[in-house]
């Protein structure tokens, strides 16, 4: 078993690809319609057999309040891992990516938070050499 595809809940589906792609760079897999809503999915260019991350409508009456729920506490709703935060940090940051936590040592790794403008916190993470 493995893990093909996981779900990120967005407020705008076309508004998030825009983002994912264009800033976070990441690429576009698919993009089917299904009524007023689309199957849209990015993935890794450093990785293209990655699993993919579907940029999942956010209509369902439940999402709202767990995702601002989460938002308010500061939790990160996704995780990417990156090989340099630093630099990272760097080109997003150039890229006019708004931060919430800056690069942080937390012992084992670096970490960083940002705001995907689509509703959601997402940590950057770079895992030390052991």
């Amino acid at each position: 078993m493995k893990i093909a595809l996981t779900s990120l809940f967005v407020d705008d589906q076309r508004a998030a690809l825009a983002f994912y792609t264009d800033v976070l760079g990441f690429t576009k897999g698919h993009d089917i319609p299904l009524g007023d809503d689309f199957w849209l999915t990015v993935r890794s260019p450093e990785s293209p057999d990655s699993p993919e991350l579907l940029l999942e409508p956010a209509s369902h009456p439940a999402v709202k309040p767990y995702r601002d729920a989460l938002m308010e506490d500061g939790i990160p709703l996704a995780q990417f891992a990156v090989e340099d935060l630093t630099s990272e940090y760097a080109r997003l940051t150039g890229r006019g990516v708004v931060f919430t936590q800056p690069p942080t040592d937390i012992g084992t790794a670096l970490m960083a938070v940002f705001d995907d403008t689509c509703g959601n916190l997402i940590q950057l993470i770079e895992m030390k050499q052991a």
